[in-house]
């Protein structure tokens, strides 16, 4: 009974089609950024914030960055991984090169990088589509994991191959580094992604995000009504691939501290994939809910025996993950391409007619 509309009057077109038109709408999300800025520092351990928290939101970031190529577009990309790892790689410069910059506006500025790659290939599917497409993103892939091997200047000559994070501070307050406090960290990264969420969210319900739809529900005829195939393919890519550079910076830079090629390889690719495609295809909300069913699925997978005192395999778990990820992917491509997303949505239309049919 309480997400009800009655009584909420649209007197201009500006309300009518706000993102979030009903008052309780607009009401969680208030809470929601109470809670995430506020209730979860408080009360979150260190183990709770740096083992879950922040990676689901960078995870989260990724997909969003995905989502826009694949959900919005029609543009598919296997390529995630390497444009994550050409942020964190970007940024690992720009530190080492600009030693008193703030970090926080490097780890934003690493992205640019990642977009003019994917620019580049981008190019492709000016041309190609489908399969197509994705083998050109594969190659991507596989060339910048030999890059980042093989190249000792991105790593600055280090003996073990890896990016090390230095120690960076901010207002005398220490973002980055092994001295860096989790909640510091957690709250950085919460502050990023929900700044770019908002971005997103403005672009994709203004002339170019109208342009990306368009292109996806139907090029030929887009073009025919005045949408640039190049513009609007090319920018897609390149704020997709900024939106997942600054993820694959964050990754490494306010979570694991230091990392080889192997946290940006094709298993990553595959993985931001599954959460967009369990998520939702073409919905904001549906990278957060993709995102947290990835990430704390295997955490449950693995917490879970322990209550009934029952010792699974690490090797088991992962392997029965693997399985439930490729049933559901099959279930929501078959039964509900617009995965979780959508059916959070019915579930909203159903409670704002209850109890009369839909």
């Amino acid at each position: 009974m309480l997400y009800r509309e009655a009584g909420q009057f649209k007197t201009t077109y500006k309300a009518d089609n706000a993102i979030f038109p009903i008052l309780q709408d607009r009401i969680a999300i208030i809470f929601y950024l109470v809670v995430a800025f506020i209730v979860i520092p408080l009360v979150g351990s260190d183990f709770f914030l740096n083992s879950m928290m922040t990676p689901f939101l960078i995870f989260t970031l990724a997909a969003i960055g995905l989502n826009i190529l694949v959900g919005y577009t029609g543009q598919i990309s296997l390529g995630s991984g390497a444009f994550m790892g050409i942020g964190a790689y970007s940024c690992y410069k720009l530190v080492t090169i600009f030693p008193d910059a703030n970090v926080i506006l490097l780890i934003v500025l690493s992205g640019s990088f990642s977009a003019i790659v994917g620019v580049i290939f981008g190019l492709p599917s000016l041309r190609i589509k489908g399969f197509y497409l994705v083998v050109t993103t594969l190659a991507a892939q596989f060339f910048f994991e030999w890059v980042f091997i093989n190249v000792p200047w991105l790593y600055n000559y280090n003996n073990s191959g890896a990016i090390e994070v230095p120690q960076r501070e901010v207002m005398n307050i220490i973002i980055t580094g092994p001295r860096a406090e989790a909640h510091t960290q957690y709250l950085v990264v919460l502050g990023i992604v929900v700044l770019m969420t908002w971005v997103a969210s403005n672009i994709i319900h203004g002339r170019i995000g109208r342009s990306w739809m368009m292109i996806r529900d139907m090029d030929i005829a887009a073009e025919l009504m005045g949408v640039r195939p190049l513009y609007a393919k090319l920018s897609a890519f390149a704020v997709s691939s900024f939106y997942i550079g600054v993820s694959g910076a964050m990754l490494v830079f306010m979570w694991l501290g230091a990392a080889e090629a192997e946290p940006f390889d094709v298993n990553q690719s595959f993985l931001i994939l599954f959460m967009v495609i369990i998520g939702g295809l073409g919905s904001l909300v549906g990278a957060f809910f993709g995102a947290a069913f990835i990430f704390m699925l295997p955490i449950v997978m693995r917490a879970a025996p322990g209550f009934f005192g029952v010792k699974v395999n690490v090797t088991t778990v992962e392997h029965v993950t693997l399985m439930i990820y490729g049933a559901l992917i099959m279930f929501f491509l078959i039964k509900e391409p617009f995965g979780l997303a959508r059916i959070f949505a019915l579930v909203k239309q159903k409670l704002r007619v209850w109890p009369f049919p839909y």
